[in-house]
């Protein structure tokens, strides 16, 4: 970070919104900051009156109840309740000795004495506390932000919910229980807190806003990230002229857009100039709903703000995969009662006496890294049923146009979906594909390919301007991401003319796997070369198997002429994008609303798991332990933990993510995209708020121009000094000008 990036961040504030100066500025960064605290709960202050951790009991006894009531399939005895989450509290709480052993008297008598609804107990409470409307808004937010995941999961629940039309009170019940606990522990204390409580109300109901030092924690938030996009910019424009290689390329092979994606990519073009790789969206546009062979859940594999619009099953309906699929059920559902039966009261302590010497082997094995990893589903899904030709023809034509790939077909076409091998891992879903909701995205490859060799498709895209020569072979591929192995689902499509190719591909992917596994290996702690990560994966105990997604800072959508040959270092999004062949820039427009959508969520959840782990991560792996079936706790109980465990952003000595808001940069025209956020107003929402920057490239690939909110833009390139001139727009008047510091607080004038 220079004192130019500094000057950049300190301008880029309203000035009645800054430091006076840029030396007072200077001197402010100087001064460390107090540690933040956040207003008091009533719990907090009967924890400094009496001594005891009251938030820990409150948190300790939700959570306990909340693991069974919101079980999915875990718990060996669930709560079997369906009248409510604030009826199913009532009945246990009114039942529990725990807080009165704790010291708060006659709780269960308070319970038993609410009102049986939760909104009338919302009131109730609320008048019993003396809360003014003013406060409400804060003061509520500050109690289901202390009950961690278990407020977020009955907010995802809702979400879910409302998805379908319907809706669901769990947010609301868990603030009425929670209120209740503050009232009980009012009522108990009662003067002890009356002057405290007083004046934190009063303060609960005063605007939020940002203090000087958040000023200045949000000016120097924006000066590095002006500095990574400017050294960003500089390798953009550093970047080599590609060598000529006229003729068929020799192999094209998409990839998801994810940054693990970007070194095995730069790896794989580094063995021939004939190898073209592209970048999409790892669910390569198929909104599906996929059952496993053997299963009857439905797995969404998209982007979880999408719905499934078509739905498959592993394997053909044959008589034979029929037996199979009958014969795994029985061996799963046997697996299941030994499971339950191993952990069930009347067995547990017998079968370890009895039978514990006989894992000795298995704990040797798990110990030593031995352990297999899960393979891949080996049955094809079933090809799309149900689906008329034109329906199918304008999915094929709709990713085709998506991919940039419209013309120039290689003889062998790998659609490479990715997943993560890794055991003994609560947190595997984070390390597979977002674009396929946190499932691997073979599935979703192997679909497209079907789909793309499918004789009459090709024939009818014809008809639309796509010609695929005869010869073209399309492949699902399955890229792990933990030991940068790469399968091909050769089997799916057999051909015999294509031996060849498909021999040359694999030797190619496998010299790119070592590449691509030395440079990970120098980041890897206790990793030295590429032969190391291949044990991380089956290592029960590994805590980093692989660093994900960790170090995300820019999403670019751009030909890949832009960023071949360069070194990103793992820490882009790369979407292939040619703005010409875009004809009214409709591809544009799905990028901004779903992968850069579905990249953000990546990026904050990693950003707030650096900056707030406390609060936003999922504290320390070598603690956790699955509950519900949902999510992990740190020990034997307290709050749910939402985010990514330390491990995943720390390497024991230092941040291996650095927290930077994502940086997306798009080559296509300033008003197009302009045109585009003001016709999507949650997207614009996004960079409005500043969770996100956006930039666009010009011809040169050069950043050119900068989204500065409210439809404003400012140009990048304008001067020599490095200053930049915001550009008005029809709304803004005057002297106006628009900020926002992390967190979404906003700074006007």
């Amino acid at each position: 970070m220079t004192e130019d990036d500094l000057h950049a961040a300190f301008h880029s504030a309203p000035a009645a919104r800054r430091p006076a100066t840029f030396g007072a500025f200077k001197e402010a960064i100087q001064t460390e900051r107090p540690a933040p605290v956040a207003l008091p709960t009533v719990a907090d202050l009967a924890r400094d009156a009496a001594a005891i951790d009251w938030p820990g009991v409150v948190g300790e006894r939700i959570s306990h109840w909340a693991a069974g009531h919101f079980d999915q399939g875990q718990a060996l005895w669930a709560s079997g309740r369906t009248d409510g989450t604030y009826a199913a509290w009532r009945v246990v709480a009114t039942r529990d000795l725990t807080p009165e052993i704790a010291g708060l008297t006659g709780f269960a008598r308070h319970v038993a004495e609410a009102p049986p609804k939760a909104e009338d107990a919302i009131i109730d409470c609320v008048a019993q506390l003396g809360l003014p409307r003013a406060a409400l808004d804060s003061y509520f937010h500050r109690l289901l932000a202390s009950l961690g995941g278990w407020s977020q999961l009955a907010r995802h629940r809702l979400w879910q919910a409302e998805l379908g039309g319907g809706s669901d009170a769990s947010v609301t019940d868990l603030l009425a229980i929670r209120l209740i606990w503050e009232v009980a522990l009012l009522r108990h204390f009662g003067a002890a807190l009356a002057p405290q409580w007083q004046a934190t109300r009063a303060a609960y109901a005063e605007p939020v806003c940002a203090c000087p030092e958040d000023i200045i924690d949000a000016l120097l938030q924006e000066a590095v990230e002006r500095a990574a996009q400017r050294r960003l910019d500089a390798l953009l424009t550093r970047r080599a002229p590609l060598p000529a290689t006229p003729g068929r390329p020799t192999l094209q092979m998409a990839f998801c857009i994810d940054v693990r994606s970007e070194v095995f990519r730069r790896a794989l073009e580094s063995l021939d100039t004939g190898i073209r790789t592209l970048g999409f969206a790892g669910f390569f546009g198929l909104g599906i709903g996929h059952r496993r062979f053997a299963s009857d859940i439905v797995e969404a594999r998209l982007p979880v703000l999408l719905s499934p619009g078509v739905f498959t099953c592993a394997g053909e309906a044959t008589p034979a995969v029929a037996k199979a699929e009958l014969a795994a059920r029985i061996t799963a559902r046997a697996h299941r009662a030994w499971g339950r039966f191993k952990l069930a009261a009347i067995s547990s302590f017998a079968f370890v006496e009895a039978t514990g010497p006989l894992y000795v082997a298995k704990l040797l094995r798990d110990g030593l890294g031995l352990t297999r990893n899960s393979a891949p589903e080996y049955l094809a899904p079933r090809p799309m049923q149900g689906l008329d030709l034109p329906t199918k023809m304008t999915m094929a034509m709709r990713v085709l146009k998506a991919m940039s790939l419209t013309a120039g077909f290689a003889r062998l076409v790998l659609l490479a979906g990715h997943g993560a091998s890794a055991v003994n891992n609560p947190h595997a879903s984070a390390l597979n594909c977002g674009a396929c909701g946190g499932y691997s995205g073979e599935v979703n490859a192997r679909l497209l390919a079907s789909l793309l060799n499918d004789p009459e498709v090709r024939a009818g895209l014809v008809e639309r301007g796509v010609i695929i020569p005869d010869d073209t072979l399309f492949l699902a591929a399955l890229h792990d991401t933990t030991t940068d192995d790469v399968t091909i689902y050769a089997g799916d499509h057999p051909s015999p003319t294509h031996a060849e190719d498909i021999v040359r591909a694999e030797r190619w992917l496998t010299s790119a796997g070592v590449l691509a596994r030395g440079e990970r290996a120098l980041r890897l702690p206790r990793a030295q070369r590429a032969r190391d990560i291949l044990h991380r994966a089956r290592n029960w105990a590994e805590l980093r198997p692989e660093w994900a997604l960790a170090g995300c800072q820019a999403f670019i959508a751009a030909p890949r002429s832009r960023t071949a040959g360069l070194d990103l270092a793992g820490r882009a999004f790369l979407h292939d994008y040619d703005w010409r062949r875009d004809e009214g820039f409709g591809v544009l427009e799905l990028i901004l609303t779903a992968p850069v959508v579905v990249a953000s969520w990546i990026s904050l959840q990693y950003y707030g798991s650096t900056v707030a782990p406390d609060v936003f991560g999922a504290g320390n792996k070598l603690l956790h332990n699955v509950t519900g079936g949902i999510g992990v706790v740190e020990g034997n109980g307290g709050p749910l933990r939402a985010g990514l465990p330390w491990q995943s952003v720390h390497d024991g000595e230092r941040l291996t993510h650095e927290p930077l808001r994502l940086s997306v940069l798009i080559e296509a025209p300033r008003e197009a995209a302009a045109g585009l956020l003001e016709r999507h107003p949650e997207v614009r929402a996004l960079f409005d708020n500043r969770w996100l920057h956006l930039l666009t490239l010009n011809e040169e690939g050069r950043v050119a121009w900068r989204y500065t909110g409210d439809l404003g833009w400012e140009n990048s390139l304008r001067g020599t000094d490095g200053k930049t001139e915001p550009q008005p727009h029809a709304d803004a008047g005057p002297g106006h000008s628009h900020s926002m510091v992390p967190g979404g607080l906003e700074v006007t004038s």
